[in-house]
């Protein structure tokens, strides 16, 4: 399989569809990637960038009815001229089709409501009236879904009318969470939502059932899209994918500082105790340096304590250790170091549970 580098989109799973969509879009940008790699910026930074971007606060949507495709499971408004019994609601069943008085059943999935006005004023005119007028509203949305999940501040399923560019959907999860990461990939559904159910086959690699593209697994830098403003990284989302941004590597400093909590990696992918420290805004009085531990997690699961003496580490008489991602940075209590052990693994359990969580 070819995998395609480019400086805009990168290609981890990829189908033939997407990879001729992304060499299609991948002008050389390498003063936008030289820019990636300074400071990280906050997800507020980023988030106040996505409002300016999108003209609209966070957790708003900007949809239009104007390219909406009737899907299964859409609840239309249907108004005709002075025939009260032909209008009233109707709800698009799995197969794509609709019942109504005097006509029976119409195959309307994949029309805009415009042109399903046309298709019953037309079958209206030809059997029961000479000049008929006929309206369709979309009032529920419930055939495209897309899922915007980690770490955004309202993950959830959103009903989007036709493909929508990547800031809107990440504007519509409330915008980024604290523990947002880098890049957001975007990935494909098993299924094109434009099939319908009842057990409907796969459409062909590259492409949806709908003729739009398919990717497999897309990852693009979040920075890039917010601050470079070239509409390439804005990406269309279509019906059926999912969109994920992925959770910065995190350490932990807990136990005897200011303000304990977790805390992002940089792009670099590098922090030092010391720098894990000043986060936490410092120790307290009641810290016990030389009994600190660092708690490391390695490939095969296993748990390392790593001591560190951190009044020599302060000193300058031993070198600054470096973190990786996952590491809990732990200074224990002066006046309680034999509660230390069932300190520790309660610390573990805690910080378990929010991985999982995460």
């Amino acid at each position: 399989m070819k995998r395609a580098r480019t400086a805009l989109l990168v290609l981890v799973v990829g189908t033939p569809g997407l990879a001729l969509a992304a060499q299609g879009q991948t002008a050389g940008v390498p003063q936008e990637q030289d820019k990636a790699q300074a400071r990280r910026p906050t997800p507020e930074e980023l988030n106040k960038k996505l409002q300016e971007l999108t003209g609209v606060s966070v957790g708003q949507s900007q949809t239009s009815l104007l390219d909406y495709r009737i899907g299964p499971n859409d609840l239309l408004g249907i108004t005709v001229f002075d025939v009260p019994e032909l209008s009233l609601p109707v709800r698009v069943s799995a197969s794509g089709e609709i019942s109504l008085p005097l006509l029976g059943l119409v195959r309307c999935e994949g029309m805009t409501p415009r042109e399903l006005e046309l298709v019953l004023a037309e079958l209206l005119r030809r059997s029961y009236m000479k000049n008929p007028h006929v309206t369709v509203q979309v009032t529920e949305v419930e055939s495209h879904p897309v899922s915007v999940v980690g770490a955004v501040t309202k993950p959830g399923v959103f009903q989007i009318r036709g493909p929508r560019p990547l800031l809107e959907l990440l504007s519509m999860a409330g915008g980024l969470a604290p523990e947002a990461g880098e890049s957001v990939l975007i990935t494909a559904g098993p299924e094109d939502p434009a099939r319908g159910g009842g057990g409907a086959a796969p459409a062909p690699a590259g492409e949806s059932a709908n003729g739009s593209p398919r990717p497999g697994t897309l990852e693009i830098d979040l920075r890039l899209l917010l601050e470079s403003h070239d509409p390439r990284y804005n990406v269309l989302i279509y019906p059926g994918w999912t969109v994920r941004v992925k959770q910065a590597g995190m350490v932990y400093v807990v136990g005897e500082v200011k303000r304990p909590g977790g805390f992002a990696l940089q792009k670099s992918g590098t922090l030092t105790v010391l720098q894990a420290l000043a986060m936490g805004e410092g120790l307290t009085p009641n810290a016990a340096k030389g009994s600190s531990l660092v708690i490391r997690t390695e490939e095969n699961g296993e748990r390392v304590k790593i001591p560190v003496d951190l009044g020599k580490m302060l000193r300058g008489k031993t070198p600054d250790l470096a973190l990786r991602d996952q590491d809990i940075v732990f200074v224990p209590n002066s006046r309680g170091k034999a509660l230390a052990r069932g300190t520790v693994d309660a610390i573990l359990r805690v910080i378990t549970v929010r991985a999982v969580v995460f």
